[in-house]
């Protein structure tokens, strides 16, 4: 479906699922690797999944919305709630959440705010990761490959932009992709499993979270990972704030696999970035090379 397409496609589904309500302006919010958004009278979000399968398009918006009714009940941050769905259409409608993206704070002002945001971030983490799993049943699938993986697309992706990356950090971006990863031996937990700051709302003026979203990716997963992406997008000491209130355990442990996780995902932001043309993600990457590769 073209993205006209999907924008009529907003219109008729409003007219559907809520009667009444009169979608005066249909707004593209953006097209990412997952989902394509619009923004319905400045108030309304009408997001329409990717998925090429018809089948497993409908499954994931239905799961999607069942998983967000839950995590609504056990999130201390607020999270998106589903209005409506089509599930044809993989679509998933909620009204907005107050507040911006913090990737689209100027990046003093999100630096600034970084360590008071990850606190924030490591108290929904604590929560989230608290939850038994047996809760979530049906909602959410394994997501926890070797971290050999994970390394070995980075090493794949490294060629594709070595040109971006300033000659001063490639000693170092190669040192780190020729050292074998830790250990992976963890619990697995749920969580968000996508913590960039491209999903954390925040108050421009204070910078106090307002929300989490875009939980399509939510998984049972290592630990560590979501940490990883609070250190990639905002720093060591956002990294240490998150870790302070995290529950008792092997923080040591969950520190090293945290570092190794946003070291590898700089490279794929970056790597997305160049490829999409989404100048942000190629900015905060490169603002993160000076603390995960320095020169």
């Amino acid at each position: 479906m073209q993205s006209h397409d999907h924008a009529q496609a907003a219109r008729d589904a409003v007219a559907a699922h809520l009667p009444g309500y009169r979608a005066d302006t249909v707004t593209p919010l953006g097209e990412g690797q997952d989902n394509l958004a619009y923004e319905v009278n400045g108030e309304l979000i009408v997001r329409f999944s990717q998925e090429a399968d018809p089948v497993r398009r409908a499954m994931l918006v239905d799961r999607e919305a069942r998983l967000l009714t839950g995590v609504a009940g056990f999130s201390p941050v607020p999270v998106p709630e589903p209005r409506f769905t089509v599930a044809e259409q993989g679509c998933l409608a909620y009204f907005k959440l107050p507040g911006l993206p913090l990737l689209d704070l100027p990046p003093s002002e999100r630096l600034s705010h970084g360590p008071s945001v990850a606190a924030t971030l490591g108290g929904l983490l604590s929560a989230l990761h608290a939850v038994p799993l047996d809760r979530l049943a049906g909602l959410v699938e394994l997501d926890a490959p070797p971290l050999s993986e994970w390394l070995d697309e980075a090493v794949e992706i490294y060629p594709t932009i070595i040109k971006e990356i300033p000659e001063t950090h490639r000693r170092t971006v190669q040192t780190f992709l020729d050292t074998p990863p830790p250990d992976g031996g963890y619990d697995p937990v749920f969580s968000h499993n996508d913590l960039g700051i491209e999903h954390v709302l925040v108050d421009p003026a204070t910078g106090a979270v307002t929300g989490v979203i875009d939980w399509s990716d939510a998984a049972i997963v290592d630990p560590a990972y979501d940490f990883g992406l609070l250190y990639r997008d905002l720093g060591p000491a956002a990294l240490e704030a998150a870790l302070g209130g995290y529950r008792p355990g092997d923080l040591t442990a969950l520190r090293e696999r945290a570092l190794f996780y946003g070291g590898c995902s700089l490279l794929e932001d970056l790597a997305y970035g160049l490829e999409t043309g989404q100048n942000s993600y190629v900015s905060k990457s490169r603002t993160a090379l000076e603390w995960f590769f320095p020169a």
